[in-house]
């Protein structure tokens, strides 16, 4: 690879790291072209972004950044990269659910807002997280349940009163 398509590379990898929510690294080895391909469609389906990058050009592209020393050895061998960049847990679940039908793929690490995660930190917390759809309907949710208590708190007088009149016909009609 020359010089300046090596520049440009690491260019677009560091930007790719600085506008992410998470990325997890990815082992890919033994797998089939076929189930890579339908890795990358389960991918593109949950607006994650997956590329096989050079080692040496992630670690030059990550080299100003705190962690990146602690990120080298997961920097070893076929290395894939999945970007997420509105949901934090979308690649992680993903690969979670793709691994269940192939066991061949391999997670190496995760990153998390620049917290480096371990491969079974990846599986079993990140993939397990709610995503953004579930945050806001559980915010929703929270959102609303003063106002339906509040609702139900005006109609109870009106509902009294119904009972009240209602025992007083019964009585009468006794």
């Amino acid at each position: 690879m020359e010089r300046s398509n090596k520049a440009v590379a690491i260019g677009d990898i560091k930007g790719r790291f600085d506008k992410m929510t998470s990325a997890v690294f990815l082992d890919f080895k033994g797998m089939t072209v076929e189930q890579v391909s339908k890795l990358r469609v389960e991918f593109r389906k949950s607006g994650v972004e997956y590329r096989v990058v050079k080692n040496t050009l992630v670690k030059q592209a990550l080299k100003d950044k705190p962690w990146a020393k602690v990120l080298t050895n997961a920097l070893k061998g076929m290395t894939g990269v999945a970007w997420s960049y509105e949901d934090p847990s979308a690649a992680a679940k993903v690969v979670k659910a793709f691994r269940k039908d192939n066991e061949k793929l391999k997670v190496k690490a995760g990153l998390v807002e620049g917290q480096l995660l371990d491969s079974a930190a990846v599986e079993n917390q990140l993939a397990t997280m709610p995503g953004k759809n579930e945050l806001r309907a559980q915010l929703l949710a929270t959102l609303q349940a003063p106002l339906q208590n509040f609702v139900a708190l005006l109609q109870a007088p009106a509902q009294n009163l119904v009972y009240v009149l209602s025992a007083k016909e019964r009585e009468a009609n006794k």
